[in-house]
């Protein structure tokens, strides 16, 4: 069973109560058997899909040869892998997607068949990337760091217009991010103000947030994943190893099955405790 204010969600046809991604992003440091083990880390551990970055980094970046510039070039995969990736995605059974920043890369993964986009928090406010992909009439998720709430609401009144499912995740843009600067109570915020599935991209070390943003509602929980302690990677800090990954997915159900449905009156669990009720006394 679901939890009762849970909008279901449905990706390429199947339904999810909860949709856990590990984000992949750039953690292969450009090898594409580093990113072959992730896939098998994050369908190893319960991810529901693993998410990837896709971009050409002259079109990311206009700084080039600044350091930023040499680490996005030396973690970029050609479209070549990115199409092996998504074919061992569907061999394994776990949903593959990534995030384009830039349109080139957008039409490249809608070529691909994915079905599913993300846009960056950086990228919320570039129309001419979100028309690209509005174009494509494929469901989209958005991270909300650094936004106001205007731009959320132009962005999500675009997609309202289109008829094309959006959802929205709540980011603070810290890199790591200090758990009392999690803001979670803008998630229910989020889920008051959109009639859409609201999530949470967490940028927190450890699993302990996302927890709690799931009890508050967000169904859609991303986080960061490294294969394991050791990994060194770009994203390292804010990465979760693949055994935490595990036990994250096993904390969200667990949750599930703490809260249930409204219900009222003699429960099961209770039946043993009927002959203790007091009778209503009538004077």
């Amino acid at each position: 069973m679901c939890r009762w204010w849970f909008i279901m969600l449905v990706i390429g046809g199947k339904k999810f109560k909860n949709f856990l991604i590990a984000e992949a992003g750039i953690n292969h440091n450009g090898d594409i058997k580093t990113a072959l083990k992730l896939i098998d880390s994050a369908k190893k551990n319960g991810a529901d899909a693993i998410k990837f970055q896709t971009y050409k980094t002259e079109k990311r970046i206009s700084e080039k040869y600044t350091k930023i510039f040499k680490i996005l070039k030396r973690c970029e995969l050609n479209f070549k892998e990115f199409k092996i990736l998504k074919d061992y995605c569907d061999k394994k059974k776990i949903i593959f997607f990534s995030t384009p920043f830039d349109c080139e890369s957008a039409y490249f993964l809608d070529d691909l068949g994915v079905k599913l986009f993300k846009i960056a928090s950086f990228d919320i406010s570039n129309f001419e990337l979100i028309n690209c992909v509005l174009g494509f009439k494929k469901s989209t998720i958005i991270s909300t760091g650094m936004s106001n709430l205007k731009e959320i609401e132009n962005i999500f009144k675009i997609y309202k217009k289109k008829s094309i499912k959006l959802y929205i995740l709540h980011c603070i843009s810290s890199y790591p991010n200090k758990e009392h600067n999690s803001l979670l109570s803008n998630i229910e915020f989020l889920k008051k103000k959109f009639d859409c599935n609201i999530g949470l991209s967490d940028h927190t070390n450890g699993i302990k947030i996302p927890i709690y943003a799931n009890l508050l509602g967000a169904n859609i929980i991303e986080k960061h994943f490294k294969l394991n302690k050791d990994h060194k990677c770009v994203d390292s800090s804010v990465s979760i190893t693949g055994d935490q990954l595990k036990k994250l997915k096993e904390e969200i159900n667990n949750i599930d099955k703490i809260l249930g449905q409204p219900k009222f009156g003699i429960r099961t669990s209770e039946k043993g405790s009927i002959i203790f009720k007091r009778k209503k006394i009538i004077r």
